[in-house]
């Protein structure tokens, strides 16, 4: 585990998010983001059980730009729990750039589906309602691959490694993710 004196701007993050991810913490997000120092490297805390996977992946395309276009370094610290959509958002963060809090978990599973497939009308007009949920089943599998790629990249954990896993809910402990080279050390 780090030295407290190592890494002394995770000790006081100029966004924290706590909680559902949703788009409350998304507007709690942007709040903070504009209030944050212009300049310099900015620091983004977490401890959530989830939400929705879309809104931590705009967040986390909010920290892909605001790096990739002013060059700004951003830190990424996991408290507690990173489960699910934190860990989704947690993705956007380049490994050696991610922290834990000591005694975090982070939790990767599947995504889930949750529908019922109402078949009404015209016989002819039913294939196109079939064939329009399997689409969308299977952009939500590539998506939630993406997802896979981007989190392990940089790490010692292979696709197939997150894959399999994530099919029983995956929970990592804080000295392990460090091991596997999910984050870069603990704080």
């Amino acid at each position: 585990m780090a030295e407290p004196n190592q890494y002394p701007l995770l000790a006081a993050p100029h966004i924290s998010l706590s909680g559902t991810v949703d788009q409350a913490m998304y507007q709690s997000f942007r709040d903070q983001l504009a209030a944050a120092p212009p300049e310099g490297t900015l620091v983004v805390a977490i401890s959530t059980l989830g939400g929705d996977p879309e809104t931590a992946r705009l967040m986390g395309d909010e920290i892909r730009l605001l790096r990739d276009y002013t060059g700004r370094e951003t830190l990424f610290l996991g408290k507690v729990a990173v489960y699910s959509a934190g860990a989704t958002f947690m993705a956007h963060f380049p490994v050696d750039k991610r922290f834990l809090t000591k005694g975090t978990r982070i939790m990767i599973h599947e995504r889930i589906l949750t529908t019922d497939i109402h078949l009404s009308g015209p016989l002819k007009s039913l294939p196109g309602t079939l064939k329009a949920k399997l689409n969308e089943i299977e952009e939500s599998i590539r998506i939630e691959e993406e997802g896979y790629r981007d989190l392990i990249a940089g790490s010692r954990i292979t696709f197939d490694e997150v894959a399999k896993r994530a099919r029983d809910n995956w929970y990592i402990e804080a000295e392990e993710a460090r091991e596997l080279g999910l984050v870069l050390d603990l704080i």
